[in-house]
């Protein structure tokens, strides 16, 4: 099945190719991310036992099927809303847009589904590869560099994930028998992994993917790729690559669970996501960008995901929850975000201001977007931090749960000061006479993904709660 599901969007990725209409083009995509989406609820729910057994190299393991829905899910909401937005960007070719979108979809499947440590790493930087194209759509002088940036960085943090695999696989080196970076083999041999050479590729695999996920300080990339791409790319790159990468620090976690040395990468990772948190916060007091904000927002929340592991037990499950909420709240600001900035033609709280009275729409769900991104009921990220937050109290971690929930407070106090100057007042003359207007295929994708957001803090489906349920047991298990 994991096969199937790389097929389809390599398939569609070489059509989306070979179609001549810059106008038909876009309309690839929306098949092909409703194949690929319910290709993804069948190996989830309805091929269970095979697509756990076919291969002990690709393979979908409870973890990688949280992953794998929120990003399928995500790229059918962005397939979606990129017919709409392509049709205001008729001056320049599509091809390859809409081909490294379908490409980027087929990796980050191919992420979800490696079970050898090695292949993992080749997945993860084809995303990277697959979306660098995306963020230089624009073709303006601070895209190129985005872009450049995105690679430049990103290329340190996958070399120094590649070394952390090479120590990876030296610690588990003994005599008479091979080594192996297969997953399976690594949580199997982990109590027999040497801990001198397990702590050293932690750390670099640790710095390595967190550049990928932008844990800060290697979060540098974010703010420009952020701010220079389309709305539909940041949602992707948010939604889609981050998480991508975190599961891979997820697994890694894991092997070092086994090992028994639950209380060296805690730490490690506790530091992190507080660490993140507060970059994020100083950052956002004085944010004037508003889809810079949105990056500093990511690198708070990749903070919490990481935070949420190092506590551990319920806190675990609230960041297994928070890859759902936070990525679906991703989708409705990102979005939103770039409606606003194509009806301005501009993105600083010096030009932007009643986006409300300019795009009702929009501007409302972008102010729903924000209240629920900084945790507010009954928003799902408010259940998802609030579990981690109670999570943290249970563990006896007072002291991280009481700077857990300062931090969220300062992120809430900057980032809604750039929001509500946003979507608050009257809108320039200049902006009340430029072309876009909100319609059906740039909106429905934004409320849908709302309603998403909604529910999962209202009720989460049993469906869910299971998927959630063995994913915490299988990372809380020692095999």
């Amino acid at each position: 099945m994991p096969l199937v599901l790389i097929a389809i969007a390599l398939i569609a990725a070489g059509i989306a190719a070979a179609v001549p209409s810059n106008r038909l083009r876009p309309w690839v995509l929306p098949p092909a991310a409703a194949a690929h989406l319910v290709a993804t609820f069948y190996a989830i729910w309805g091929h269970e036992h095979a697509n756990l057994t076919m291969t002990r190299w690709l393979a979908l393991d409870p973890p990688g099927r949280l992953v794998l829905l929120v990003v399928s899910i995500l790229f059918f909401i962005c397939a979606i809303y990129c017919v709409g937005y392509l049709r205001y960007r008729s001056d320049r070719s599509n091809r390859v847009f809409c081909s490294c979108l379908l490409i980027f979809l087929a990796m980050a499947t191919l992420v979800v589904c490696s079970m050898h440590l090695g292949l993992m790493w080749v997945a993860i930087e084809a995303t990277t590869l697959s979306t660098a194209p995306l963020v230089y759509f624009n073709r303006t002088q601070r895209s190129i560099e985005a872009t450049w940036k995105y690679l430049l960085i990103g290329s340190v943090g996958i070399a120094l994930a590649l070394l952390g695999s090479f120590f990876m696989a030296y610690a588990s080196i003994r005599p008479g028998v091979e080594s192996s970076l297969l997953f399976s083999d690594l949580l199997q041999q982990a109590p027999l992994l040497s801990k001198p050479w397990l702590h050293i590729a932690f750390i670099l695999l640790l710095v390595g993917y967190g550049t990928k996920m932008g844990l800060a300080p290697m979060h540098t990339w974010k703010p420009d790729v952020y701010g220079e791409a389309p709305g539909m790319v940041g949602a992707m790159l948010a939604g889609g690559v981050t998480n991508c990468a975190f599961l891979a620090l997820v697994r890694v976690h894991h092997i070092c669970r086994a090992a028994g040395e639950t209380a060296y990468t805690s730490r490690l990772l506790i530091f992190m996501g507080l660490l993140s948190m507060a970059f994020a916060a100083v950052f956002m007091l004085s944010q004037r960008d508003f889809k810079r904000m949105l990056a500093y927002s990511s690198v708070e929340h990749m903070g919490i995901l990481t935070l949420g592991i190092g506590i551990g037990g319920g806190a675990l499950a609230g960041a297994l929850l928070h890859i759902f909420t936070n990525g679906f709240t991703k989708g409705v600001l990102f979005l939103s975000a770039g409606n606003i900035h194509r009806a301005y033609g501009a993105k600083t709280t010096d030009e932007v201001r009643g986006a409300m009275r300019r795009l009702p729409f929009s501007g409302t769900l972008f102010l729903l977007g924000f209240l629920a991104i900084t945790g507010s009921p009954p928003f799902g990220p408010f259940v998802s931090e609030f579990t981690i937050l109670n999570g943290a109290f249970g563990m006896g971690r007072f002291a991280v749960g009481a700077a857990f929930l300062f931090l969220l407070l300062i992120i809430f106090i900057g980032m809604g000061r750039t929001v509500l100057t946003v979507v608050q007042g009257r809108p320039s003359e200049e902006a009340k006479h430029t072309h876009y207007r909100d319609t059906f295929l740039t909106g429905a994708p934004i409320l849908l993904s709302l309603a998403l957001v909604l529910l999962l803090g209202l009720y989460i489906p049993t469906p869910l709660q299971l998927l959630l349920r063995n994913a915490a047991e299988f990372l809380e298990v020692r095999p």
